[in-house]
């Protein structure tokens, strides 16, 4: 990982920032809703809440991470690594920090720990996400759809 690049636990303390993370990956679809901010704002922040305590429970096991760039919260990075495989669970960015390599540099040190335990890495992904060219391009390819999501899989012989 790039020395401007660290991971750190989340703790109680980051939700806010998280819930913020989470607001920006909606925004564009939020934009064209004839809702006023505040109505906005409570669907966002309740759309958070139940996708946190979803992922807290069902990935008792798994890495939730605040992405750091040069020392600032840059996004989110979970990751659920099971004997075999390692599911992505959400990676997500701050606008900012997006289009710059950082997800790519970071699904590609997971790329490399599955690739030395010879399992492959799964992401499941909204069809319209546009992190979706992002994932192909690093050789994720479609293994099942489940209503609006797809499940990707890259494997160590990609």
């Amino acid at each position: 990982m790039s020395q401007g690049i660290q991971l750190r636990p989340v703790t109680d303390t980051d939700l806010p920032f998280l819930a913020r993370v989470y607001a920006s990956t909606r925004a564009e679809e939020l934009a064209v809703v004839p809702w006023s901010d505040e109505q906005k704002e409570q669907f966002l922040n309740f759309q958070f809440h139940a996708q946190h305590t979803y992922y807290m429970d069902q990935f008792k096991g798994a890495a939730f991470d605040v992405i750091m760039v040069a020392g600032k919260p840059a996004g989110r990075l979970y990751v659920d690594r099971r004997a075999d495989e390692i599911r992505l669970v959400d990676i997500a960015l701050l606008p900012t920090f997006r289009g710059k390599g950082v997800g790519s540099q970071l699904i590609q040190g997971l790329f490399a720990e599955a690739r030395n335990l010879g399992i492959p890495v799964k992401i499941h992904v909204e069809h319209n996400n546009p992190a979706m060219r992002l994932y192909q391009r690093l050789g994720f390819t479609s293994i099942d759809t489940n209503g609006v999501y797809m499940l990707m899989e890259w494997t160590p012989n990609s």
